[in-house]
């Protein structure tokens, strides 16, 4: 595929995203797979924004070129009152309220409350990253294995 193919690919997804959360009256953007993710971000069309706390990304990986801007903090998961104000500053070389941001946490979870509390806050192309970092919980009581960012294979490192 061209670059441009790739771009105007990229550009559709997020368009048909923006219409689907429309329709659904999510609150936010909509939300991308992983994998449209790292390849929006890898093309310099958005910004990857992990929200997960410091702890995670220290201990459990995080991906690498992606921002960090807390929704919670510390082990209690304590909510980050400062969130918004960080988020802006992190972005305003990227464009501030307008840029595309593609939020990031363990299962997408987290990062839905982050997206709806940005877009609140006048941000207009806050998109939610599906699945999360680790995926959800499966049977056996443990993530990662049937989806998330590492299950999927992408580029990820840890401390």
């Amino acid at each position: 595929m061209t670059e441009e193919v790739v771009e105007s690919r990229l550009a559709g997804i997020l368009e048909e995203r923006l219409a689907e959360a429309e329709r659904e009256q999510l609150g936010y953007a909509g939300g991308v797979t992983p994998q449209e993710a790292w390849s929006l971000a890898q093309a310099g069309d958005a910004v990857l924004v992990d929200v997960r706390s410091g702890e995670e990304l220290a201990f459990v990986g995080r991906v690498p070129g992606s921002v960090h801007v807390a929704w919670a903090t510390g082990t209690a998961l304590t909510r980050n009152p400062r969130f918004v104000r960080e988020l802006e500053a992190k972005l305003a070389s990227h464009g501030g309220k307008e840029a595309v941001a593609l939020l990031l946490c363990r299962s997408g979870k987290r990062s839905v409350l982050a997206a709806k509390a940005a877009t609140q806050a006048g941000f207009t192309h806050v998109f939610n990253v599906l699945e999360g970092f680790e995926g959800e919980i499966d049977a056996s009581g443990q993530r990662g294995h049937g989806d998330g960012w590492r299950f999927h294979g992408l580029p990820w490192i840890q401390d």
